[in-house]
């Protein structure tokens, strides 16, 4: 098989054969919206193969969870979003005889290795930007092809990427690209650029351009009033039934007149020309799905998705990416809501709690104010807000048991390009500690003992510091 990235076929195919020479498997997958759809694209090909399984979820593969993975005496167990980190622990199953691994991952593979492992890093890929975890797990299910060749599945490939925080202004790149090229060709996909804001499916336009704070424009971002008269001025007929219409109902000619007033505005407040540039960028649309809903957008449907398994729904999520669109839909849509209002409380506990300024890195403490599952988004979400610089990596930390913090980090491809590599830093900090993690340059995460959070701050502040000398 010839697959879209090719650097990978070798490794494809040698997982795909372990699986399909497996009586049973059991699908083990990270909680977020990389890992469920990664899950999604797997199960589908099981599905189609005619390959039996079972389906289980973690938000962290450590010891106890493999153990508990053990005990489904499963001859096979295919790993998706995770399991490169952990090869060290996993190697000691497979020497027992509890089962094969076969690993579909993105992350950083621990000092360990074992025969089926798919990882866009052991080739030499990026796998922050050119290929996510559901990527990986998408080269399984082409070369698992059985009547059909799986391309349809391109689609949630791309979703688990946006998820990941792959997608820059100018899109997808590298691996993750040709994956689009094959979803746009299999008729489930379009590329487009467009509005680059957050929302352009379900959002009414004001409160669309009023929720853009990353571009900060004056009298519109943050600004209710604001934007009302701002759209108001534009000569457009933009409600229907009185209701503000979506962005997703304009046409191409009231597009182009929003976004070269949205411009104007822009030029004419003095706000940078970079920051002017994000408002448009290259969006991924899911064809196949109803226009105006969360899932016809790829990073609206990443949000449905995140807000299901972090919650502890993982089998909602993981419903709708295999097709279900009313029950689990509806009960999507309900976590959804609360998902919105804890991302809102979190970063307004964030904004007006401020962050500790170290010199190459800020960091906040949220204690059990945000959840663990959480943290990391509201860190991201919280870069570039008033008092919260873009110009340094943020490092939050959430209670995760009576014990131990989650940490959580992010930072920008910016920094990224100067030589920020969080997975390192993580890795190194942690491990300094007593604590253990990873991820990948621009987004990492780790665990850490209570009593160890300034130390590990102390470490992590050194590293970054070094990266960016």
């Amino acid at each position: 098989m010839t697959g879209p990235v090719p650097e990978l076929d070798e490794r494809a195919s040698a997982c795909a054969e372990r699986i399909a020479a497996s009586e049973e498997v059991l699908l083990a997958s990270h909680i977020d919206a990389d890992g469920l759809t990664s899950a999604g694209i797997a199960a589908s090909a099981l599905e189609r193969a005619g390959i039996a399984f079972e389906t289980t979820f973690a938000k962290q593969l450590d010891a106890d969870e493999l153990e508990t993975i053990a005990t489904h005496r499963s001859e096979t167990v295919l790993f998706t979003d995770f399991g490169s980190g952990q090869l060290d622990l996993i190697a000691e199953h497979e020497n027992r005889g509890d089962f094969t691994p076969v690993i579909c991952d993105h992350h950083q593979p621990a000092d360990a290795d074992t025969e089926f492992h798919c990882n866009p890093l052991l080739e030499g890929l990026n796998g922050a930007s050119e290929l996510s975890g559901a990527g990986t797990a998408y080269l399984l299910a082409r070369a698992l092809e059985d009547d059909t060749d799986n391309r349809d599945l391109a689609a949630l490939a791309v979703v688990g990427a946006v998820g990941d925080m792959q997608s820059s202004d100018g899109g997808l790149v590298g691996a993750n690209e040709a994956i689009v090229e094959e979803g746009v060709e299999a008729g489930v996909l379009e590329a487009n650029t467009d509005l680059a804001l957050y929302g352009t499916q379900t959002r009414p336009l004001p409160k669309l351009l009023e929720y853009t704070s990353d571009i900060g424009i004056p009298g519109i971002s943050g600004d209710a009033n604001g934007t009302l008269r701002f759209l108001d001025d534009l000569d457009l007929d933009l409600r229907e039934d009185r209701e503000w219409r979506c962005w997703a109902d304009l046409d191409g000619d009231e597009r182009k007149t929003v976004v070269s007033a949205l411009i104007r505005r822009a030029v004419a407040s003095g706000v940078p020309a970079e920051k002017i540039d994000g408002l448009t960028g290259t969006t991924y649309t899911l064809v196949g799905e109803k226009s105006g809903t969360e899932l016809r957008d790829a990073s609206e449907f990443s949000t449905v998705l995140n807000a299901t398994a972090r919650y502890e729904r993982a089998d909602v999520g993981l419903a709708i990416c295999l097709g279900d669109r009313k029950e689990a839909l509806d009960a999507a849509r309900t976590l959804l809501g609360s998902h919105r209002r804890n991302l809102s409380e979190g970063l307004q506990w964030v904004n007006e709690t401020g962050v500790e300024s170290e010199r190459h890195l800020q960091w906040f403490d949220a204690g059990d104010r945000i959840p663990d599952t959480i943290v990391g988004i509201v860190a991201g979400m919280a870069l570039g807000s008033d008092g919260i610089s873009r110009e340094k990596p943020i490092v939050a930390f959430a209670e995760k048991d009576e014990e131990h913090m989650k940490v959580s980090t992010r930072g920008t491809h910016a920094l990224v390009r100067r030589g920020l590599d969080l997975s390192a830093v993580v890795g190194t900090a942690a491990g300094a500690v007593g604590g253990d993690g990873g991820g990948h340059d621009v987004a990492a995460g780790a665990t850490v003992p209570k009593d160890e959070i300034e130390a590990f701050v102390a470490h992590a502040d050194r590293l970054v510091g070094e990266q960016l000398a």
